[in-house]
């Protein structure tokens, strides 16, 4: 097994469809600047449609971005170099959604209720996440910066 398919595995063993992890490692593994969803189907014996909805995937949470490449008309990918802090920024969405479903939750099961209790936990774990992580982001772009990158 390849590191990048022992990768894949893990993504997936850790929820990720199994698609989605493979092209998510393809891109990791690749040592090409950019690659277009062909040629990762191609990569992988995968079909074109597949690989498109793991791109579909992978896109909105700043996995996989778009890029330039002047005299090609197909469209050209590649892992971003802040690929998981974006994932994370991202994640903000969904952790204030959490947060705003506890809090309806509280409403609804009524203050005083077990239920309102471990909800409220809950909302404020995710009240934490949300004042916490721009600043952990933010710090470790600032180390990012400073640290020089073997090539």
């Amino acid at each position: 097994m390849t590191a990048a398919e022992e990768f894949a595995l893990t993504l997936t063993q850790h929820g990720l469809q199994r698609m989605t992890a493979r092209v998510l490692a393809a891109l990791l593994f690749s040592e090409q600047e950019t690659t277009t969803a062909g040629d990762i189907a191609d990569q992988l014996g995968a079909s074109r449609g597949s690989v498109s909805t793991a791109i579909k995937a992978l896109e909105p949470v700043g996995l996989i971005e778009r890029v330039p490449a002047p005299g090609s008309r197909r469209e050209h990918y590649r892992f971003p170099a802040d690929g998981w802090a974006r994932l994370m920024s991202t994640q903000n969405a969904v952790v204030g959604k959490m947060q705003r479903a506890a809090e309806r939750g509280i409403e609804a099961a009524g203050d005083n209720s077990r239920a309102a209790q471990r909800l409220a936990n809950m909302r404020d774990f995710y009240a934490y996440i949300m004042r916490e992580l721009p600043a952990v982001i933010d710090r470790w772009r600032a180390g990012e910066a400073e640290t020089p990158r073997a090539t």
